[in-house]
């Protein structure tokens, strides 16, 4: 068997959400572990990241996330080496949550893989595991085309690559970025939305758009229509 090429970065997988919008399924089920055709819907990522070659993975958890380490282990059966991150009761908001996070991610100066466990997706993660950020870039964001479900997008792109703070697009949730976009923010409960734009507006991000298969399982009725589709 091919030895598979292992890549520098670390990758974190976001999984503390208490998946309101998916209850009842979620008063007993975290959503990361909502089954999608014979597998988690986390599982996927594990899956994905290690073709990418990423072999070590932290995932942040809250709601019911004593049933997501006894669901995923230590990563063997992924070939990834699997930490955890807890944190309290109602989680820390994306950007608290990876601020704790940091120790196990990064040396401080590395980069690292960020996706929220409750997308499916079909995306390839093996270029980004293998960019590096332009000098002075605190992210790479993976921007999709504005979803029906949503009213408007939230962020552009210009000719250059660089991330506008308004536009047709959707960050998917799946990113590239370094630890500095942290720096100066108090731990505790912080949403990741702000932290981006401020750096968006300092021109501190770059970006692309993903057309492929991105599904936001937010919602029982887009947990069917992903349970309908699967990927191909």
């Amino acid at each position: 068997m091919e030895k598979k090429a292992l890549s520098h970065y670390k990758a974190m997988i976001l999984a503390a959400g208490r998946g309101n919008r998916l209850r009842p399924l979620t008063d007993q089920l975290p959503k990361p572990l909502m089954d999608i055709h014979g597998q988690a819907l986390i599982e996927y990522h594990l899956h994905a990241l290690s073709r990418a070659g990423i072999d070590q993975v932290v995932i942040n958890h809250a709601w019911l996330g004593q049933k997501i380490e006894a669901a995923l282990g230590t990563g063997e059966a992924y070939q990834i080496e699997i930490t955890y991150s807890p944190e309290p009761e109602g989680g820390l908001e994306t950007a608290g949550g990876i601020l704790q996070a940091l120790p196990l991610l990064t040396d401080g100066n590395q980069p690292f893989l960020v996706v929220n466990g409750d997308v499916f997706t079909d995306f390839d993660f093996s270029a980004l595991a293998k960019s590096t950020l332009p000098e002075g870039c605190l992210a790479h964001l993976i921007l999709v085309p504005t979803p029906s479900f949503k009213a408007q997008g939230d962020f552009g792109l210009d000719k250059e690559g660089k991330v506008l703070a308004t536009g047709d697009y959707t960050f998917s949730g799946i990113s590239l970025l370094h630890p500095d976009l942290f720096s100066g923010i108090t731990p505790g409960f912080v949403p990741l939305a702000p932290v981006l734009r401020d750096a968006i507006h300092q021109g501190k991000v770059t970006g692309e758009v993903y057309s492929g298969r991105w599904d936001d399982i937010g919602t029982i009725e887009r947990l069917e229509t992903a349970r309908e589709n699967g990927l191909n």
